[in-house]
């Protein structure tokens, strides 16, 4: 069964426009990897040249911080959301 990835607004030009995109995968790094599949350009924006999450990328399984969790080793449940949530900052 899929999971859904919402996708923010910044990165929708890659999905085609869709603030959604049903993929498969049971780990983050699975998730991230199907997206990058079906839409190029996900993994150069969410991962570094370590293949480790950007610093100014949050990304949340089912409303928990993959960063307090397993990182892209976070086990994704089938039917999960995953939210990427661009970092905000200013002043």
């Amino acid at each position: 069964m899929a999971v859904t990835v919402r996708i923010p607004t910044t990165m929708r030009p890659l999905s085609g426009g869709s603030s959604t995109v049903a993929v498969e995968g049971n780990t983050l790094s699975d998730v991230i990897a199907n997206l990058e599949r079906v839409h190029p350009g996900f993994a150069d924006r969410l991962l570094d040249e370590q293949g480790a999450l950007r610093k100014f990328v949050n990304i949340f399984v089912s409303d928990d911080d993959v960063r307090y969790l397993d990182g892209l080793n976070t086990a994704v449940p089938a039917g999960a959301t995953v939210s990427i949530i661009p970092a905000v900052a200013g002043g």
